[in-house]
């Protein structure tokens, strides 16, 4: 699968991914602080943004569709970044296309099988959104409010809500939800790793640590106080000196 991206600056590759609901643009906040030494490219990955829809959705279909593109840009020594799923697919591209990675940065999520997610109070209210032909931004709103979704969830939402229609493909993320939590276990990864885990964040707990050395020998785990799972949108500056830190000084 062709996936939409947006490549700026020049050097040494760093590819940024996003989580479920996303776009290329929820990274951006980070990306634009590398783009001056790097090249920087930001993804839409399947079902999401401009990239096409598809039925099928795991992470080694989504970890191909990147390689796919990275043997297209002829990249090496590619630097990974991901939040959420975005970051399960980049441990997943370490099994299908290890030879180009050099390093990887996860962002508030373990390689391990989530049985609950927060998330499902949402598909819930996108399904009944789209059931009932609801395209008015206002209804949206309050079918939200009264499923309990707060605010700034609501208005990450919106930001994929473009035209009367919605960027993501909801049928495809809620029929194939369970591979979207899932994790099938590798061997271990020698690729240095760095995850980075919001300290109000259920989704790194420490019961995790052991799978995470497990399949990531050689990472290390950074915890930014006082943040929930969007780590990098709330602590921006604490994430990006965390991630300048391991790239200039982790071998």
């Amino acid at each position: 699968m062709k996936l939409n991206y947006k490549l700026q600056g020049e050097g040494q590759p760093i590819i940024f991914m996003h989580g479920v609901f996303g776009s290329l643009d929820n990274l951006n906040m980070l990306a634009k602080d590398f783009v001056s030494n790097y090249q920087t490219i930001q993804v839409d990955l399947r079902n999401h943004g401009h990239s096409p829809w598809s039925d099928k959705m795991n992470y080694q279909v989504m970890a191909e569709d990147v390689a796919e593109l990275c043997d297209a840009l002829k990249l090496k020594d590619v630097i990974l970044i991901g939040h959420s799923m975005g970051g399960k697919v980049a441990l997943q591209l370490s099994q299908v296309f290890p030879t180009i990675i050099q390093k990887l940065g996860i962002i508030d999520i373990a390689p391990i099988k989530y049985a609950r997610s927060p998330n499902a109070i949402i598909l819930r209210a996108l399904m009944y959104c789209l059931s009932n032909k609801i395209t008015d931004k206002k209804q949206i709103i309050n079918v939200m409010k009264q499923a309990g979704i707060n605010d700034a969830v609501i208005l990450f939402l919106l930001k994929s809500f473009k035209d009367q229609h919605w960027l993501f493909n909801i049928e495809a993320i809620n029929n194939q939800y369970s591979h979207i939590c899932d994790w099938q276990s590798i061997s271990p990864c020698l690729i240095p790793t760095l995850f980075i885990r919001g300290g109000n964040s259920p989704y790194v707990a420490d019961e995790y640590y052991e799978a995470i050395s497990a399949q990531f020998p050689l990472s290390k785990i950074e915890v930014v106080d006082g943040a929930g799972h969007n780590v990098h949108a709330e602590k921006t500056g604490e994430v990006l000196q965390l991630l300048h830190h391991w790239l200039e000084y982790n071998s």
